[in-house]
């Protein structure tokens, strides 16, 4: 068939489960199959201590943002008033010292504009999904976890994995990279 593509055929699927720990995970796919897609995350799921949930199990613990990132070193002040002056949400530090302005998917680009403008450049901007809680892990778990969320991208189709695991610092230099 001239002009047809396997692209076409794609649809979006969301799956939803829990992990070790109690650990939410939420992914995203791309697929010509879902019940072929469906089952390969099932068992991915079974292999690494967790199973596979109804919709709407887990996706009601995370919700759509736009984040900004910023380097490193970055005035923490100046990045924060600017980002709020500009409609952000929040501002955060993450463990590394990088940045991130949070906004609404909608607003993500005025603000990275707003700020830009004002001489903050943002070295990353995504639309991504942030959980309202969290579910801190110990070391077994979050090995587990860590195995499960490695085979899921590994899926054909996969696009994006989301959890809501904490994994504390002490506890992640005890595994092996």
């Amino acid at each position: 068939m001239a002009g047809h593509s396997k692209r076409a055929d794609l649809q979006a699927a969301r799956f939803e489960g829990y992990g070790p720990g109690g650990s939410a995970v939420m992914l995203d796919c791309l697929t010509d199959n879902r019940e072929r897609t469906a089952a390969a995350v099932r068992q991915a799921f079974a292999n690494h201590g967790g199973h596979l949930g109804a919709d709407g199990s887990v996706s009601y613990l995370f919700q759509q943002v736009g984040v900004l990132g910023f380097a490193p070193g970055s005035d923490e002040d100046a990045v924060t008033d600017a980002a709020l002056d500009a409609g952000a949400e929040d501002v955060v530090v993450r463990p590394d010292g990088t940045l991130e302005a949070l906004t609404a998917p909608a607003d993500l680009d005025a603000v990275r504009g707003a700020l830009a403008r004002r001489g903050f450049v943002a070295l990353r901007r995504e639309i991504t999904q942030r959980s309202a809680t969290s579910a801190v892990l110990e070391h077994g778990a979050a090995v587990t976890l860590l195995g499960l969320l490695a085979a899921l991208e590994r899926l054909e189709g996969v696009q994006h994995v989301y959890s809501n695991a904490e994994i504390p610092d002490d506890v992640l230099a005890r595994i092996p990279a």
